[in-house]
């Protein structure tokens, strides 16, 4: 029924089938294609390509003025964020803990993370959750939706966000 009212769905997108094959790789991959050292350039197609054609990246959170609020990017937006960022000071995220609902062809996923400038800092500088929404269309997974939240003094990560759920 989707195909038939969604134009488009479903559309091959060049991947490498090891990063899509399974949600555990498409999680791994999300995490991997961000992170690198300062002066580093990402593979930017790579991501591309873990997401599907209307995929949004949604960061949350609470400004100055103290508004709560959230702001959807489409994946090139994103990218035109996040690249100067990333490659001058670097940045390495890594997940802490996972916890995972599935039903039919959608995934939610609950990714506890935290970043580094490098990964020989002591401290990560941020942390936070990552909200992962994702499709199987029987061929590979795709990322439809990462909103996210970063850790404040005010709103510190719960406990039990920072294991995984089996």
């Amino acid at each position: 029924m989707l195909l038939a009212i969604c134009p488009g769905f479903g559309q091959a997108k060049d991947a490498d089938p090891a990063d899509v094959g399974s949600l555990d790789a498409i999680m791994k991959a999300v995490y991997a294609v961000i992170s690198g050292d300062a002066g580093q350039a990402r593979n930017w197609d790579r991501m591309r390509s873990l997401f599907h054609k209307d995929a949004r990246l949604i960061p949350a959170g609470q400004n100055k003025a103290g508004v709560v609020g959230a702001r959807a990017f489409t994946v090139e937006e994103y990218i035109e964020r996040s690249k100067p960022f990333m490659e001058k000071e670097g940045f390495f995220e890594s997940e802490l803990a996972r916890r995972v609902e599935t039903y039919g062809h959608i995934a939610h996923v609950f990714s506890t993370y935290e970043s580094r400038h490098s990964p020989k800092d002591p401290k990560p500088f941020m942390r936070g959750i990552n909200s992962f929404q994702l499709l199987n269309d029987g061929k590979r997974w795709w990322v439809v939706t990462i909103y996210w939240e970063g850790e404040t003094p005010e709103n510190p990560l719960p406990k039990e966000y920072l294991k995984s759920k089996k």
